[in-house]
C-alpha cells in the first residue's frame, strides 16, 4: 500500500499538467513501515530523455542523489518513482518494467489535454508489475 497525502497528490498533478505533453517525473521520500511506503515529501527531477520526452523518462542522476541525500538528512529513505504518462491509461510499459526496482513504489499519473486522469501506482513483482493501493 502506498500512503500518499491529498497535498502531495495535488502537488504531483500541478507538476505533470506543467509539464504535458511532456513525461515528467521525480521522487517518493518517506518510510517503509512493513509492506507500506508513507510518502512525506515529493520531489521532482529533471527528465534527460531528450529524445523521446513525450513518452520516455529517464531521471536525472544528480537530482536523485540530491533527494537521496535530502531523505537521509531527514531520517526518509527513497520508496518509489514518480511519472506521468501523457495521453495514456496510468498503466506500466515494457519500459517501466526493464528499468524498474523491487520493493519501490511506482507511481504512474496519466495526463491528457484536459489535465490530469487516473493515478495508480504499482510494484515489482517477479517479473511483473502488481497495482498497490493508493490511500490519501
Amino acid at each position: 500500500m502506498l500512503h500518499l497525502p491529498q497535498t502531495l497528490g495535488e502537488s504531483l498533478n500541478a507538476f505533470v499538467r506543467q509539464g504535458y505533453p511532456r513525461e515528467t517525473c521525480g521522487l517518493l521520500l518517506g518510510v517503509r513501515l512493513g509492506d507500506e511506503h508513507v510518502v512525506s515529501r515529493v520531489r521532482r527531477a529533471h527528465n534527460v530523455n531528450i529524445e523521446r520526452a513525450e513518452d520516455r523518462y529517464e531521471l536525472d542522476p544528480d537530482d536523485f542523489l540530491s533527494a537521496d541525500r535530502e531523505a537521509r538528512a531527514a531520517g526518509l529513505d527513497i520508496v518509489g518513482i514518480w511519472h506521468s504518462h501523457p495521453d495514456h491509461p496510468a498503466r506500466p510499459s515494457a519500459t517501466d518494467r526493464d528499468g524498474a526496482w523491487p520493493g519501490w513504489s511506482y507511481l504512474i499519473i496519466s495526463v491528457g489535454r484536459e489535465g490530469v486522469g487516473e493515478i495508480r501506482s504499482w510494484r515489482l513483482n517477479g517479473g511483473d508489475f502488481e497495482e498497490e493501493e493508493i490511500r490519501t
